[in-house]
């Protein structure tokens, strides 16, 4: 996905959470881009063996949530700066967290394979961004999630440069 440009996690390089924070040894490094379209947030994600939820090549569930959830505020940053018409990453930092998150679990996620998510802003409402994502492996969805970012004011813990 290198061809998509900067991860959008990059703008917060000291940034720790487990899911996406670059600064994080043992987090998930999730890399969250633009597709080529600009119609989604897409990234790719390589499980490791230690993520297995106690059946051959099948994924624990709460990886899955996890990746969702961490793709999914990413996303909703990205709209807002696309919105607003600010490049991305540009003071005073935009920020979100999770308000609700909810997974359906549609099949078994294999353990074997690159996941592809790919998430897009379905409603916007105030400091509230409705985001639906989707996970599976190429052609597959195993998952699909919609989780709610709240906007945050004033968060300096984690701004750009």
């Amino acid at each position: 996905m290198s061809d998509l440009g900067l991860p959008l996690q990059d703008i917060w390089p000291n940034a720790t959470c487990y899911g996406c924070g670059p600064a994080n040894p043992k987090g998930l490094h999730i890399k969250s881009y633009w597709a080529s379209d600009g119609s989604a947030v897409v990234a790719e994600f390589m499980p490791r063996p230690e993520y297995n939820a106690g059946f051959d090549n099948v994924i624990y569930g709460g990886l899955v949530a996890s990746l969702i959830d961490c793709h999914s505020v990413w996303t909703a940053i990205a709209y807002a700066y696309r919105a607003e018409g600010r490049p991305h990453g540009e003071s005073p930092a935009i920020s979100y967290v999770t308000g609700t998150l909810e997974v359906k679990f549609l099949k078994p996620t294999p353990l074997d394979q690159p996941l592809l998510l790919s998430a897009t802003v379905e409603e916007t409402q105030g400091k509230k961004s409705i985001v639906r994502c989707m996970l599976g492996p190429a052609g597959v969805v195993t998952a699909e999630g919609r989780v709610t970012a709240i906007r945050i004011a004033g968060d300096k813990s984690v701004g750009a440069g």
